[in-house]
């Protein structure tokens, strides 16, 4: 095992003090069902729950997307982190003093080169269009732009703008007198391949440039604003082995120890909107780039808030996207609120209109309740001056009141459509009445949209059955399950069969554990794990160990006779194609000397 230079004793610290359904908690909603917990994947998109946490074990795996480990596998894939990088921040939780190295002295992984050279790529990249901007005549119109638009020198240097000039080679030539190779860097998403003919080009070009970092403020991507006329106006960095949209929140590094201590992030549309606010003094912003909320983002937030204040535009679209995100953040565990801008302004026209304190005043601390948006939300579907639009607009609201858990809520939001519209108290709390009967009594069309609900979606199972896994292979993951509790189950193991088993990655975990209990230590599953460094091992590993088959000795005999009868024949297989090339080579001698050896293998594959 290497992790660099981190103690193996902080390592088990971190396990030992970090429970693993309290962590994943923070970003999963988690139901008890047996001796496991489930809820729904933050790895990928499921409506039914396929994600399970072990306590027992202390390990999580997901049946959907194959993820799986423990309590620092789950930080890292949650977070992006590196191994050292994820015991650092679950050491420092628990307040560990970090006084480790986490350099190593290991050669560093393909993969682990190329992600080093896109981040220098990038990190050069911020600081020569940063440069261009501040202190080049082509940028002046740029410069210009941003003064229009309330941006200061401060909050330039803070945020690190740039501006990448209107010529197609700028940064190619700059890279390239770097040493990069320019097909690198367009994976990495800072050059395009031209469309005709050979070479490469800068991918932004005439653009205010705002650099994108991580959750730990490595810069992995740009978003750029066309100063001209043309399409598209906004324009963001590719997918690339840096940078998902799906997963990364601008500002989000920044915004982390205000949304720490008070657990609550304010969630914008744009990077625009999350620098104004910020210079009116709301440093726990944050914003989706380029795409929609995600599960992904929601559970990324987990980790760090409670509570989430939607401050997306006020037009139309930024109102609809605010309603679709609702039940999203809610079934991530959320407690939401909503801002309502006036005017179809968006945050940034307001602070210019209003100012900071009427924005954190009227926009952050006054965000109404979602059921309180919901029903502003409704009151646009219907035309309220007629009769008609009235009684539609009644009927939809009760429906949502009457959702809702609290009586004390649904009496005051019942008593507040009352005595707008006239209608008596007692007609709409007998309506409510009766929507809550309906729905609680209702089949399956009767569940509200957006409803986040685990019982019902486990009944919605495949009637597809699981191809199941020849005997021998299913017998080979019995014995692990077994040998990651018992070290002597493991010393038996390795007598008898050693390294042959079937599966490649079997045979390495095998490998793994005959080595971890040769190093003297007790059976632990989450801390075997941490031995493996390897995505597809811990995967395996944590799917393995999910399995509570009680050991029992005649099993155990029945599973090493799989595996040695279905070695044998797998020896038989390739003798066979020996015998067959002796055959077609015209050497008769040799194949009935193969043919024997044949016979053999058979006679002891029957023995077994």
């Amino acid at each position: 095992m290497n992790n660099g230079m981190i103690p193996q004793s902080i390592i088990d610290e971190v396990l030992r003090r970090h429970e693993i359904s309290e962590t994943v908690g923070k970003v999963v909603h988690l139901v008890k069902n047996g001796k496991y917990l489930k809820g729904l994947c933050p790895f990928h998109s499921e409506r039914t729950p396929s994600f399970t946490v072990t306590p027992e074990k202390q390990i999580f795996h997901c049946y959907g997307c194959g993820k799986g480990g423990n309590v620092i596998k789950f930080v890292m894939d949650m977070e992006s982190l590196t191994f050292p990088e994820a015991v650092k921040q679950l050491a420092e939780e628990i307040g560990l003093p970090v006084t480790w190295s986490a350099a190593s002295n290991a050669e560093p992984t393909p993969q682990q080169q190329e992600k080093q050279r896109l981040v220098e790529a990038h990190e050069y990249t911020a600081k020569l269009y940063h440069y261009i901007l501040r202190n080049t005549e082509p940028a002046k119109p740029a410069m210009d732009y941003l003064r229009s638009r309330g941006f200061t020198d401060a909050l330039i240097e803070e945020f690190g703008i740039g501006y990448a000039p209107a010529r197609w080679d700028t940064l190619t030539n700059a890279l390239e007198r770097k040493g990069y190779a320019a097909s690198e860097m367009e994976t990495a998403g800072l050059l395009s391949r031209k469309q005709e003919g050979e070479g490469y080009v800068d991918r932004f070009r005439d653009r205010v440039i705002f650099p994108i970092h991580d959750g730990n403020g490595v810069p992995i991507a740009f978003a750029g604003r066309l100063m001209t006329s043309g399409q598209p106006k906004y324009l963001n960095s590719p997918e690339s082995p840096l940078f998902s949209k799906s997963r990364t929140l601008y500002r989000l590094n920044e915004a982390k120890p205000v949304i720490r201590r008070t657990r609550q992030a304010v969630l914008f549309e744009g990077y625009v909107d999350v620098i104004k606010a910020w210079s009116a003094g709301v440093h726990n912003g944050v914003a989706t780039m380029g795409t929609a909320l995600t599960n992904e983002h929601a559970a990324v937030l987990k980790r760090f808030a409670d509570e989430i204040v939607l401050c997306y535009d006020g037009d139309d679209a930024g109102q609809a996207a605010a309603h679709k995100s609702i039940p999203l953040l809610q079934g991530a565990g959320f407690a939401v609120r909503v801002s309502v801008i006036p005017n179809r302004m968006d945050p940034d026209e307001y602070i210019s209109a209003n100012g900071p304190a009427a924005f954190v005043r009227e926009c952050i601390e006054g965000a109404v309740s979602t059921i309180k948006f919901q029903l502003i939300y409704l009151r646009k579907a219907h035309i309220l001056l007629e009769e008609d639009g009235r009684i539609r607009y009644l009927r939809e609201a009760v429906k949502l009141v009457a959702r809702q858990d609290s009586p004390t809520e649904r009496e005051l939001l019942l008593k507040e459509l009352s005595q707008e519209f006239g209608v008596s108290i007692d007609t709409l709390k007998q309506e409510s009445s009766e929507v809550r009967q309906r729905e609680k009594l209702g089949n399956a069309r009767d569940i509200p949209s957006g409803t986040w609900n685990n019982e019902w979606n486990e009944k919605r199972t495949s009637s597809r059955h699981p191809t199941l896994a020849p005997a021998n292979v299913q017998a080979e993951r019995q014995l692990l399950a077994w040998m990651m509790l018992d070290a002597d189950m493991a010393s038996i193991v390795q007598e008898r069969l050693g390294d042959d088993f079937h599966v490649e990655d079997h045979a390495a975990l095998a490998a793994y554990l005959y080595a971890y209990y040769a190093q003297g230590n007790d059976p632990d599953v989450g801390r075997f794990i941490t031995t493996l460094q390897d995505d597809r091992l811990e995967s395996t590993a944590s799917a393995i160990a999910l399995d509570h088959t009680p050991f029992d000795e005649r099993v155990m005999d029945d599973c090493l006779r799989t595996i040695g009868r279905a070695s044998l024949a797998r020896e038989m297989e390739r003798k066979k194609e020996e015998m067959h090339h002796a055959e077609r080579s015209g050497d008769p001698i040799k194949a009935a000397q193969i043919l024997t050896e044949i016979i053999a293998l058979d006679k002891r594959r029957k023995q077994q």
